[in-house]
């Protein structure tokens, strides 16, 4: 089995990508980044036993300055997206991660949609 590098927290109020970045950072440590299938699968399974409200939640991903990249800067490298490529130029709102609670699919949604997120403890 596995160890995740850190360990998962689902909330499960329903917030905007900079509030639960906001909020994971004050009461944890910051928003969650996933570095392989593994540690992804082991998330959704949390989410389903933890009933996530919304079908979809934010992780610590984020469209800035040309890139995609992980709030807490780890590497980019296990990548699970909707259509299997990762969206080049989003459009402007949707420039925040999600991670949807079937399937292995990571989505681009406005950021000032109201989620749950995941934070690390």
């Amino acid at each position: 089995e596995e160890q995740l590098h850190w360990a998962p927290h689902h909330c499960s109020e329903s917030k905007t990508w900079e509030k639960a970045l906001e909020h994971c950072r004050k009461h944890y440590t910051d928003l969650t980044s996933l570095l392989s299938e593994n540690e992804q699968l082991l998330v959704q399974r949390m989410m389903n036993s933890k009933r996530a409200q919304t079908d979809h939640v934010w992780t610590g991903l984020r469209f800035f300055g040309g890139f995609w990249m992980w709030v807490n800067g780890d590497p980019l490298e296990y990548q699970a997206w909707t259509g299997g490529r990762l969206p080049h130029c989003p459009a402007q709102h949707l420039r925040c991660g999600t991670l949807a609670r079937e399937g292995k699919l990571w989505g681009t949604r406005d950021c000032e949609e109201m989620r749950n997120f995941l934070c690390y403890k």
